[in-house]
Formats: structure tokens, C-alpha cells, sequence
């Protein structure tokens, strides 16, 4: 099949070639009706994506932006690294940003992109401006990665949480433990809400009762993780192990337990989330999920790299996870009740 041109959108568009190339680089030189028209014939035939990248190689500054929601936060430094790799195999700078979960500063940043001071962005962040036209042709080249932006259509890489989350509270249950706890992270989140769902659907799947009051929220980090585990305590209700939406927060949570003087694992088991460095060496060293952030970093990048030739990717990357036992889980040493 040959490729489609300007000339064939041009001509099933019924306007001019001259009229393609501004709905696809200056939209805002047509009026609504004309450019969503065109746009549509666009999507149509698949023209986008070879149109777009033409565009941006025209003014390329072989420069991406990461753009990650906390800077601070370890779990980055795996995936960064994998995105630098490929960068660097493909003649690209990475330059790493923080978007404290701010929409101004990431609206800012997309329009580097828009203005031609970055070639794309991979994206760390949990939502984007309400205001980002996603329009075929209007959206700047874009990868979401270790996030799944709600009602926005981008290539994606991540893992299956849910699935995670369910398989590291199965090794609880595998364990002995029948009164499990969770940390979240921020609630009402993708990522909480699927790590969420897999905790209960272990706890569901083996038939153990669901106590809602056992569920805290956090943002994953250190102090998230003090005080949930605090939280915890505080219901008064007993709990044998805690599954923590990230490494930080088990960390945090470890801490605030032995506080309470709490011994892990012999009182209390805690699963954390990500295998960050600082995992194994911390005492006790974590029993965790390990993301494999330097592949994902790696996809990403590639993805990224195709995007911006024009090269057709498949629109999600989803990758497995293991779960890494170490030494922050015990067995329980005799059944408990329901």
C-alpha cells in the first residue's frame, strides 16, 4: 500500500494542500469548521503521525523532557537512566523536570514542546491540564510512562497494578496473615485505586473480610508512610501486615511501628512497591514489587523515538512485575480468626 501524502488528504478533504499543512502546523490560522474537517480526513487515513513528525523534524532540537510529578522521589533514577540510554543511542539530551503536580508549570512545559524548544515529552505525572487539545495533529508528541492518565490517549507504558498489588497481598495470605492493612497512595488516583483493587481482590479471592477502616491514603513518601502507619495504630484495630503503595512509605511506616514499639517483621509484616535502591539495604532489607523501571525507561524513549520519526507503535507497553522476598515478612506462627 502506498503512503498517504498531503495531496491524498488534500483531495479527499476537498481543500488545499496549503490548508493541510496549516490545520497540521498553524490550526490557528483556520476557522473551527475548516479544521476539524481536515483534522477528521487526517485521522481517517492515518495521515497524522507521518504529517506531525515531518513538522517536528523540520525544527528539531534533539532534545526530550522528562517530566516527572516529584523530583525527590528515588524511584525516577531507574527509569531515567533507561531513557537515557536509548537517548543516547539515538542522538537525543534528556532533560529532567519536576511538575510538583502543578498544571501550570506542566502546561508550561508542553508548550516548550508546542514552541519547538523540545522535540517530545515523556510524561511522570498524574493528569494534564484540563485545556490540552488532543485533537489529531494539535497534541505535541507525548509518552505516558508508570502512569495511565485519566481520558487521555497517548502511548503508554506501565505495568498492571491491580495484578501486582494482588500478588504481593497473596503472599501475605500464603503467610498466615488474615488481618492485612493497606497505605495507599493518593486517593482517588490511578495508581491508588489500582494497587487498591488488587489488595481487595486478594482479600476477597480468599475469602477474608474487607474492613474499610484498614485502608489509609498517602503520596508516597517517607512521612505518607509515618503517618498511615499512625493511622493504623490509632483505629485501634489489629492488624498482622501491611501492604504499602511504595517503597518510601513502607519505609516510613517501618519506622513509625517500631515507635510504637512494634517489631518487624515478628509483630507486624510490610510489603513495599517499587524495589528503589535504598530497599535492600535498608533493615529490615523489604520485601517488595519490583517495577522494571529500566525497560520501561528504555520503552518509553523508544517509543518517543518512533513517535517523532513516524514510525507506528502498539499504543501500550504493559510489563510484569516480581514480587522480591526479603527479609520485612514473617510468617504468622498461628492461624488467626476471621
Amino acid at each position: 500500500m502506498k503512503p498517504v501524502t498531503i495531496r491524498d488528504v488534500a483531495r479527499l478533504a476537498g481543500v488545499s494542500t496549503a490548508t493541510v499543512s496549516r490545520a497540521l502546523g498553524q490550526p490557528e490560522k483556520l476557522n473551527r469548521e475548516t479544521l476539524d474537517h481536515v483534522l477528521g480526513v487526517v485521522k481517517q487515513v492515518g495521515f497524522v503521525a507521518n504529517a506531525q513528525a515531518r513538522s517536528f523534524r523540520q525544527q528539531s532540537t534533539q532534545t526530550i523532557i522528562l517530566l516527572v510529578r516529584d523530583i525527590s522521589n528515588p524511584f525516577y533514577l531507574e527509569i531515567y537512566k533507561g531513557i537515557e540510554e536509548v537517548a543516547s543511542e539515538t542522538g537525543y539530551k534528556v532533560l529532567m523536570a519536576d511538575a510538583r503536580n502543578d498544571e501550570a508549570r506542566i502546561s508550561n512545559y508542553i508548550d516548550m514542546v508546542r514552541q519547538r524548544q523540545a522535540d517530545g515529552l515523556i510524561l511522570m505525572v498524574r493528569n494534564l491540564p484540563a485545556d490540552i487539545d488532543q485533537r489529531p495533529g494539535l497534541t505535541p508528541p507525548m509518552v505516558v510512562a508508570s502512569e495511565a492518565i485519566p481520558d487521555v490517549d497517548l502511548p503508554t507504558v506501565r505495568i498492571d497494578n491491580a495484578a501486582a498489588a494482588k500478588n504481593a497481598v497473596d503472599y501475605l495470605i500464603a503467610q498466615g496473615h488474615r488481618k492485612i492493612a493497606h497505605i495507599g497512595g493518593v486517593e482517588g488516583e490511578y495508581l491508588a485505586i489500582n494497587r487498591h483493587t488488587g489488595y481487595l481482590r486478594a482479600l476477597r479471592e480468599a475469602d477474608l473480610p474487607v474492613d474499610p477502616r484498614l485502608t489509609v491514603w498517602g503520596d508516597f513518601s517517607i512521612e505518607a508512610g509515618r503517618r498511615g502507619a499512625q493511622a493504623l495504630l490509632d483505629t485501634g484495630l489489629p492488624f498482622t501486615a501491611v501492604l504499602a503503595a511504595s517503597d518510601q512509605m513502607a519505609i516510613g511506616a517501618i519506622s513509625q511501628l517500631r515507635r510504637a514499639g512494634l517489631r518487624v517483621p515478628s509483630d507486624v509484616s510490610v510489603i513495599g512497591f517499587d524495589d528503589i535502591l535504598v530497599a535492600q539495604a535498608f533493615e529490615p532489607a523489604l520485601t517488595t514489587v519490583q517495577q522494571p523501571r529500566l525497560e520501561m525507561g528504555r520503552a518509553a524513549m523508544r517509543l518517543l523515538v518512533n513517535l517523532l520519526s513516524g514510525t507506528p507503535s502498539a499504543p501500550v507497553h504493559e510489563f510484569e512485575t516480581k514480587l522480591i522476598v526479603r527479609d520485612s515478612v514473617a510468617p504468622v506462627s498461628a492461624p488467626e480468626g476471621p
